[in-house]
């Protein structure tokens, strides 16, 4: 017997919790990328090529920049290294790509920040390590100047604390105040201790030498998912500033994917997190690129931004033993995402727009319905016709050998008649 609506509570809608974060201004020229605040959720990647390679390395930048990638990092580890940003920036700036390049240092950024002023300048960020700046009284000293440099140039800095990394002066110190407790923690509780105040201390490190809270953004990377979740929510309780997500080496392939959003989407839903790079290790012959895809996917699936129309499609069962709509389904998506480039600016809002590609008659013309335009392509058994709807609404119905080009001709007329002026309201 059923409960009449009124009886009982209803079912809270679930939506990501508010960000309270600062906001960080990264700019090259005129372009400027809003971390924090109000912003969206950001993605960044990084490139695997050797800087030294300027124009191999550009290109790469190229890529990750167009497949989604806002903000892109690079090396900088070698005085030749230093030496070819500017020429990176400048290859860039050649091919109208106005990303900004993210420095990435450790051990001897100090020293290249300071002797390379072009690679410091042609830089929108600079990438700190805490835990490997140096050690003793050269850490204060070396963190400094690389300060001392963004404070220069007006640059945005990322303190970024690695698990894999840590500074084992603090860690030691924490270790020594834990066991005179009357009840120590256990060593992972430490160590996350040490991560958050690794950070903390850095960031008010550098404001005393005169970095406005606006220019630091914080992140405390590790590489397993529960360290990662009770991390940053330790961060985000003591602080406000922007913060960058992502898992350390999150590995290869599914693993690195599955791992990635699990940890990402807990902590964004929480409204943790400001900025998000997904770290996989390509697989061979793999794009670099995929990462961004994989970044893009976990915050459009969370409802936080939209990048590409949605393909819907089933997974296919015994009813569906022909792969048409398996190969129909793989074709539109590729088609979607390549038009992106050309549709992103001729077509303002085909982002949102929601395409399913259904295998049988159990949900086809439901989820068609549901879609901005759909297809229900013919399961076993079923008479050899394939229905399509739009908005709503059944408009014709395809057979034969061409259903795939007819459909995709059907999704392009329906684009430029939908997004010619713009999303409707």
């Amino acid at each position: 017997m059923s409960q009449a609506l009124s009886d009982g509570l209803p079912i809270p809608i679930a939506n990501p919790a508010p960000r309270r974060s600062r906001q960080a201004r990264i700019a090259w020229g005129d372009h400027v990328v809003t971390v924090g605040g109000d912003a969206p959720v950001r993605v960044q990647s990084m490139t695997n090529t050797d800087t030294v390679d300027a124009v191999g390395t550009a290109i790469q930048v190229k890529e990750l920049a167009q497949a989604g990638s806002e903000l892109v990092r690079i090396t900088v580890n070698t005085p030749e290294a230093a030496e070819a940003v500017p020429y990176i920036r400048e290859q860039l700036d050649r091919m109208g790509v106005n990303v900004p390049l993210v420095g990435d240092f450790h051990y001897n950024g100090h020293r290249l920040l300071t002797d390379y002023p072009a690679c410091a300048e042609a830089l929108s960020k600079y990438r700190i390590n805490p835990g490997n700046v140096g050690k003793g009284e050269k850490k204060d000293r070396q963190f400094a100047q690389m300060i001392e440099v963004a404070l220069r140039y007006d640059k945005v800095v990322r303190i970024g604390v690695n698990w894999g990394s840590l500074d084992q002066e603090l860690l030691a110190s924490l270790m020594d105040d834990n066991a005179r407790r009357p009840q120590p923690w256990s060593p992972q509780e430490v160590m996350y201790q040490a991560l958050v105040d690794s950070a903390l201390q850095s960031a008010r490190q550098a404001e005393d030498l005169g970095m406005r809270p606006e220019q630091i953004i914080l992140s405390c990377k590790v590489s397993g998912v529960q360290d990662l979740i009770s991390v940053y929510r330790g961060l985000a309780q003591r602080c406000d500033y922007p913060l960058h997500l992502g898992l350390t080496e999150a590995g290869m392939g599914t693993k690195g994917t599955v791992a990635s959003a699990a940890a990402l989407s807990i902590l964004l839903q929480e409204g943790i997190g400001d900025t998000i790079r997904v770290s996989l290790t390509p697989q061979p012959g793999e794009a670099r690129t995929q990462e961004v895809v994989v970044a893009m996917e976990i915050l459009q699936a969370l409802g936080l931004r939209t990048f590409v129309p949605s393909v819907t499609a089933c997974p296919g069962c015994g009813r569906t033993t022909s792969t048409v709509f398996q190969e129909l389904a793989k074709q539109i998506d590729d088609y979607l995402r390549a038009q992106m480039p050309v549709w992103r600016a001729s077509y303002p809002g085909v982002e949102k727009l929601k395409v399913a590609v259904m295998g049988c008659i159990v949900n086809g013309p439901g989820e068609s319905k549901h879609a901005d335009i759909g297809i229900s392509l013919p399961g076993t058994g079923e008479a050899p016709a394939a229905p399509v709807f739009i908005d709503g609404e059944k408009a014709m119905t395809l057979r034969g050998e061409g259903i795939a080009t007819e459909f995709q001709q059907i999704v392009q007329d329906y684009v430029e008649r939908r997004f010619a002026g713009g999303p409707r309201s």
